[in-house]
């Protein structure tokens, strides 16, 4: 593990047997992307490389099918030493290609979560875990973690999108939240973090967070778990 102010980083992560990390790269304005979609790269290279430090550090790393979908990522580790973890994708619907990337058979663990009556087009090898959904039809936060943590994944890096890592935060499912900011304004685009709309500022989350040089961007590390049980109300919120 690196030295100095990164052991307050990554210390936590190693001491805890179970925990559920989220992480956004963001603008200053905390865009995510331009209206037309384009993110690569909103960041810069110190922060694709803290982002691969996170995905060894953990038993599995999930995104959500439209993440999935528009971006066809890889999920493994290439920019520091360390293993690849499990990759898992929320696909509520099985709608994910067969031939997307994260699917690919390089000997690493593979998951689909779905519905219990969605019928995707897995490959070989692919795992598929049912999940119960909620009333929208959504798979909720807390039973996937459940449900990993069944198949022995209780470490893991909720790394998008921006809709996976907000519903996991509303629900109150996330211990730590890591958000890379670049010195960058878009102007407009979609946002981070969208949750439901509040009246007040008391209501919102105020969790203990320190900030680090990240290269050129500043690297914000949010202890979410500080605030439970008081803050586990607010995330749940009625919308």
């Amino acid at each position: 593990m690196p030295e100095g102010p990164w052991r307050a980083v990554f210390g936590p992560l190693l001491e805890r047997a179970s925990l559920v990390v989220g992480q956004l790269g963001q603008s200053l304005d905390g865009r995510i992307a331009t209206p037309t979609g384009a993110s690569h790269y909103i960041n810069g290279p110190e922060a694709i490389v803290h982002l691969h430090r996170l995905r060894a550090m953990v038993d599995a790393v999930l995104v959500g099918v439209g993440t999935a979908a528009a971006d066809d990522p890889a999920l493994t580790v290439r920019h520091v030493e360390g293993p690849s973890p499990c990759r898992v994708v929320i696909d509520p619907g099985g709608r994910l290609s067969p031939a997307a990337r994260l699917l690919a058979d390089d000997g690493r663990r593979r998951i689909v979560v779905t519905r219990p009556d969605a019928s995707p087009a897995l490959p070989a090898g692919v795992e598929r875990l049912h999940v119960e959904p909620d009333g929208d039809g959504g798979l909720p936060p807390a039973r996937i973690v459940e449900a990993l943590a069944r198949l022995g994944l209780a470490r893991l890096l909720v790394e998008g999108g921006a809709f996976t890592v907000s519903r996991f935060l509303h629900a109150g499912c996330l211990d730590r939240l890591h958000v890379a900011v670049a010195p960058l304004i878009i102007g407009s685009g979609p946002t981070g973090i969208a949750l439901p709309p509040i009246d007040r500022l008391d209501e919102a989350l105020r969790p203990p967070a320190r900030c680090h040089p990240l290269g050129g961007d500043v690297l914000w590390d949010v202890d979410l778990a500080a605030l439970r049980p008081s803050a586990r109300g607010v995330a749940h919120r009625s919308t």
